[in-house]
């Protein structure tokens, strides 16, 4: 019966890895991530002695100490990877923050100066029309 839901379970995901692909709802890079998962849980439910040979092979006692720990390492790799993206994306909105800010000083100095220069059109108008 476990066999079953993690096989279903691995369509599922996917699904809707590729659902999400197709409507760019997941970008690529992190798609290759999941796809790589549900294949294993795929695999693994397909083909459940490649989990006890990985187990005797690596010398481990019990077959889900040996998925447990490979999924705490993924996980420790996923949160790694995001906290890095997280630190690129800070970066580049504090530096578009940046950006934009100088814009708007620049363009509130360029509005200050072309009303000052509307002001002296207006109010020297006569005063500054060419001798006849």
């Amino acid at each position: 019966m476990i066999v079953v839901v993690g096989i279903a379970l691995s369509l599922f995901i996917l699904v809707l890895v590729f659902w999400m692909l197709l409507t760019r709802r997941l970008r690529e890079k992190y798609a290759v991530m999941w796809i790589v998962i549900a294949l294993s849980v795929l695999l693994l439910g397909i083909f459940p002695q490649l989990l006890l040979w990985a187990t005797a092979l690596l010398g481990v006692q019990v077959p889900a100490n040996l998925l447990f720990a490979l999924a705490i390492t993924l996980l420790l790799g996923v949160s790694l990877h995001l906290s890095w993206e997280l630190s690129q994306a800070e970066d580049e909105i504090r530096r578009v923050a940046e950006e934009a800010a100088l814009s708007r000083a620049e363009v509130d100095r360029l509005d200050s100066r072309i009303a000052a220069l509307e002001a002296q059109h207006r109010g020297g108008g006569a005063d500054s029309a060419p001798p006849a």
